[in-house]
């Protein structure tokens, strides 16, 4: 049985809860479009102005993708979870050096390297 994924490690909490909302997101939403969504569910209502300033945070990290809409943003995940925002941020901080690292503890975990290896395999193929 797999671990849960931690959460938080390259996020804060109101940023992981406003990722949530863009990763079930079925296309661009706007700030309003996750304001509402978070605070459907909040006893003490968030502020538009903190929910707009995340989201720059977001894009700012590369987590979170805007394209103009009207005189606002419109925001996507750039990113598929947190792990590959995670992933992102410890190759473009430690480069070649991270990857050693990361196929060393690879070698220590067989499931972990015999998927490893599948990847490139199927990278040698595109």
């Amino acid at each position: 049985m797999s671990e849960p994924a931690p959460t938080g490690l390259v996020l804060g909490p109101l940023e992981v809860e406003i990722m949530n909302v863009l990763w079930s997101a079925r296309g661009p939403v706007s700030v309003r479009d996750v304001l509402d969504a978070l605070n459907s569910t909040r006893t003490t209502p968030l502020a538009y102005t903190t929910v707009m300033t995340v989201l720059s945070r977001l894009a700012d990290k590369g987590a979170a993708a805007r394209t103009k809409a009207g005189r606002g943003y419109a925001y996507t995940a750039a990113v598929a979870d947190e792990a590959a925002l995670a992933v992102r941020e410890v190759i473009r901080g430690f480069g070649a050096a991270a990857v050693a690292h990361f196929v060393d503890e690879a070698r220590n975990a067989p499931d972990l390297m015999a998927r490893l290896e599948r990847l490139m395999q199927e990278g040698d193929r595109k």
